[in-house]
C-alpha cells in the first residue's frame, strides 16, 4: 500500500501549465501598467506644470497676471473690426495679436492644427479669449512639438499651429498680449495660458464668446491656408474700420441678425 501511494505521488510532477498561465497573466498585467504609465506620462507632467502655474490665475485683485511674466509684450487694439474672407490685413506684429480680422473665428477648442492657418481667422479667435501658440516648423518638432501639443489638445480656448518664418521658435498670443520663447520646456508658457486664457476681467473684447467650429464658414479639418507673402497695397491697415458685409459674427451677411452682443460703445440701430 505504501509503495503504491509513493508511486502515485511521484507521478503527479510539477504543474507547469498553471505556472505558465500565472506568469502570462502577471506579464500581461505588468505590460498594461507600463503602457499606461508611458502613455499617461505627458498628461501627468502637464498637470504638474499647470499646478505650478496656478498662481498666475486671474483674480479680482490681480486681473491681468501676465504683467508679472517676464517678456510679455502688450498693445491695445480695437475689437469687432471685420474683413471679408478674400481680404488681408497689414498687421503691425508677427504673429499678430490684435487688430482687424476675419468675421469668422478659427476653431479654438483645444485645436492642434498640423498646417499653418490664415492669420485673419486666428486673430478673431484671440478676440474670444483664446490663447494661440505658434511655432516655427523649422525649429520645433519631435519632443518639443509634443510638449506644445499636450498644452493645447482638448483644452478649451486654446489652439496651436505652425507659423512659417517666425523669428523665434515659439510665440504665444492672447488679445493684446504676446510672449516669444526659445524652449518648449519654458514654464512661462503655462503661466501665460493660466493668466490669459478665458480671463474674465476684460483683457479681450468678447468675454463669453464661442470657440466652437462654425459650420459652413470654417472647417478645422481643412482651414483656410496661411499666406506667407507680404500683404499687397490693398491690404487693410491697422486703423481700418471694417468691410461692408463683414461686421456680423459667424460669417453671416450684414442683413442677418448677429448672434453676438454689440461691442462696447458700438452704435445701435435706430428703432423702426
Amino acid at each position: 500500500m505504501k509503495a503504491a501511494r509513493g508511486s502515485v505521488v511521484s507521478k503527479k510532477g510539477t504543474p507547469w501549465g498553471t505556472i505558465v498561465a500565472v506568469v502570462a497573466i502577471v506579464a500581461l498585467a505588468a505590460s498594461v501598467i507600463v503602457y499606461y504609465m508611458v502613455q499617461s506620462a505627458p498628461k501627468r507632467e502637464q498637470a504638474d506644470r499647470e499646478a505650478a502655474a496656478a498662481s498666475f490665475a486671474p483674480t479680482a485683485s490681480d486681473p491681468d497676471p501676465s504683467k508679472r511674466i517676464p517678456g510679455v509684450v502688450m498693445a491695445t487694439y480695437t475689437g469687432s473690426v471685420h474683413v471679408l474672407p478674400t481680404e488681408r490685413v497689414a498687421y503691425d506684429k508677427t504673429p499678430p495679436f490684435g487688430g482687424p480680422h476675419d468675421q469668422t473665428w478659427a476653431t479654438c477648442t483645444g485645436t492642434v492644427y498640423p498646417t499653418a492657418v490664415r492669420t485673419e481667422n486666428m486673430v478673431h479667435a484671440l478676440e474670444h479669449g483664446a490663447v494661440w501658440i505658434a511655432y516655427n516648423p523649422q525649429q520645433i518638432s519631435g519632443d518639443a512639438l509634443n510638449l506644445l501639443s499636450v498644452r493645447v489638445k482638448d483644452k478649451p480656448y486654446t489652439m496651436l499651429s505652425p507659423y512659417p518664418g517666425l523669428d523665434k521658435p515659439i510665440s504665444l498670443q492672447s488679445w493684446g498680449h504676446q510672449l516669444k520663447l526659445d524652449d518648449a520646456n519654458d514654464a512661462r508658457i503655462d503661466e501665460f495660458i493660466a493668466a490669459l486664457r478665458s480671463n474674465p476681467n476684460g483683457v479681450y473684447p468678447e468675454v463669453g464668446a464661442s470657440c466652437d467650429a462654425v459650420p459652413g464658414s470654417f472647417d478645422p479639418d481643412s482651414p483656410p491656408p496661411f499666406d506667407a507673402s507680404k500683404p499687397g497695397p490693398d491690404a487693410k491697415p491697422m486703423d481700418y474700420k471694417g468691410s461692408a458685409g463683414a461686421q456680423n459674427e459667424q460669417g453671416q451677411p450684414s442683413s442677418a441678425p448677429s448672434t453676438m452682443p454689440a461691442p462696447p460703445n458700438a452704435p445701435t440701430k435706430p428703432s423702426q
